[in-house]
Parts: C-alpha cells; structure tokens; sequence
C-alpha cells in the first residue's frame, strides 16, 4: 500500500459528477453522499450551489441531513464551495455589506455540513471583507481558501496574495490548482478541437509548444480572425482561461500560504507523463515543508468527454497517491 507523508489527505470533489447532476436521475446530495459510500473516498468536497436545493439561501436543517448522511458512510466534508453574488442587476454592483451577507450564511451552512473550510476565487473578497470574516472564521473554526487556477500566476496575483500574507492568520489561505502547471494540453482536448474543423497549423502548434509564449498570441489571433469554428468556440476559451503554463517551481515562494491543492485533471492519457508530471512535481516540493492539507481530485474534463466519473475519479485517485509519493521520495533521497 502506498502511503503519503503524515498530514496529506487525499479527497474527491463532488464537481466530477456535474453530468450526473445535470441528468438529475439522482438527488444532488445523494450522488454527493455516494462518493463516501461507494469507497472512492472518505473526504470529498461539494459545490453549494450544485449539492443543496435550498442554495443560496441553505437552511441548517439540510445542512445537517447531508453532513449526517456523509457521516454516517464514514466519510467527511473537507471544503464547499462558496460564492459571493457581487450583482444585484446587470448594473447595480452590491455594497460591501450585501456582499457581507450573501456570504455568512454560507459559511455557517459549511459549519453544518462539518466541513473544515469554504473556497472562493482569489481576491473576490477583498481586504475589507476578508479582515470582516475573521472573527466568524475563528468562532466557527472554518479556514477561507482563495483558489488560484489556470493562467494564473503568483506574480499576476501578487496584490491579493499580498493581503493574506498582511493579514498573517491561519484562517485565510490559499488554495492551488495545479490547472497551472500544464506541461501540455490534455489528448483528448486537442482531439475535440480538431475533429470540429479548427486550422490544422494551430492544433499542432498548441500540441508541440503548449508552453512556447508565441502560443498565447496565436490563440488571441483566432479568436480574432473568426478561425474557431462556433461550437467550440466557448471551450476555445479554456486556453485563455482554465489552461496553465507555469512550471510547479512559481510555487514555492508562496507556499507558507498555501493550505489546499486541486488535483484538477482533464482526462487520463499520461503516456508522455502531462497528466503525472505536475503532480509529481508538486509532491517533490511539498516534501519536507511539513505542509498538511487535502490535494483533491477535481475533474474538468467532462465540458467535452463523456466518461463515468467515478471511474475516472477512482483511476485518478490511485495515480495522484502513487505520483505524490515517488516525488516526496526523490526529493527526500537528494
């Protein structure tokens, strides 16, 4: 049995089975409680807005029903997903204190659920209302994770990363997708493109220099010329958005913040190691920093594969264990 360092835990996010949500065959809760009960993990993490009807404005009462029923398979919740609505119209930006709260109810519905922490995008909140929360944070014992995914990058993130630093509290940290560290795009992503008419010259260029900075020009020039055919186009965007480029070293001057990894992948092709890579990387700078924290299993790639996800979570979950160990043993050998 392969083991990880003392204080990494392994978890699934309940966002892997959004098409099975969607087909709305089964009760959210139930397909979330399902992922404990089936033994594909013990620790998940849910969207409130996708696992609870009563979303946005969850009652304790459900709260409680389905950090019971996750209890009760021997599983726990880890994180939520939260959200701020920062719009009251498409004109009328809502103030500081409705922004306030939209949120704190959230926060005691994670506390109900028996999760450890809520999520939001990084620099959503804001100094203000994140020095604001502090106190909830601390009576509910409830840690703030601000993600930070995709293109981005520590340095374009340096202002908000500056705020949790200034506010030196273990309540609020950071929580990193490793979507950042893409050595190359997912097989099965660049297949999509291609069967739907995309230029052959710009496939292969996002196969062979995925990383190359000229890359990220070519890209903006299609969208620009009209080259993307229409229906890909809103998964085009993925290589503006979603798709990182940086190398898992941009992380360590940060990582006395950090305190959540998303494993995130996209599809399972790891014959060249894009799919391990990063996560290997990530386990050889982990090792020895005494990090403790979930890396969880977060799927993105059924926005254009249709597969069963819990067989993709579970084939994940075996290579993510495997590949964090191999690199926390090479770093701890050097």
């Amino acid at each position: 049995m392969t083991l990880l360092p003392d204080g990494w835990t392994l978890a699934a996010s309940a966002f892997n089975w959004t098409p099975e949500v969607i087909r709305a065959e089964r009760d959210a809760a139930d397909i979330a409680v399902s992922i404990v009960a089936d033994g594909t993990a013990s620790v998940i993490e849910v969207e409130l807005g996708q696992s609870l009807r009563s979303f946005p404005s969850p009652t304790r009462e459900e709260s409680e029903a389905v950090g019971g029923r996750v209890r009760a398979a021997g599983g726990r919740v880890s994180i939520v997903g939260a959200s701020i609505d920062d719009w009251a119209d498409a004109e009328t930006r809502r103030s500081g204190d409705e922004r306030l709260a939209f949120l704190m109810p959230q926060l005691h519905t994670a506390c109900a659920l028996g999760a450890e922490g809520v999520r939001l995008p990084i620099g959503q909140a804001g100094e203000p209302m994140l020095r604001r929360l502090l106190p909830t944070l601390h009576e509910l014992e409830l840690t703030l994770y601000e993600e930070i995914q995709g293109q981005q990058t520590p340095d374009w993130e340096a202002a908000a990363l500056e705020v949790i630093a200034g506010l030196d509290d273990p309540r609020v940290r950071v929580l990193v997708d490793i979507s950042m560290l893409m050595p190359a795009l997912p097989v099965s992503y660049l297949e999509r493109i291609a069967d739907a008419g995309l230029p052959s010259a710009l496939v292969d260029r996002l196969r062979d220099e995925w990383r190359a900075p000229e890359t990220a020009g070519a890209v903006v020039a299609a969208l620009r010329d009209g080259s993307v055919p229409p229906d890909v186009q809103t998964l085009f965007m993925d290589l503006i958005v979603r798709f990182g480029r940086s190398d898992a070293s941009v992380l360590r001057p940060i990582l006395p913040l950090v305190g959540a990894f998303h494993l995130k992948f996209w599809d399972l092709d790891d014959a060249d190691g894009r799919v391990s890579g990063p996560i290997r990387d990530l386990g050889a700078l982990l090792a020895g920093t005494g990090f403790t924290g979930t890396l969880c299993s977060e799927w993105g790639g059924h926005e254009w594969l249709d597969a069963d996800a819990t067989r993709m979570t579970r084939a994940h979950l075996d290579l993510a264990v495997r590949t964090l160990a191999e690199g926390a043993a090479v770093a701890a050998a050097v």
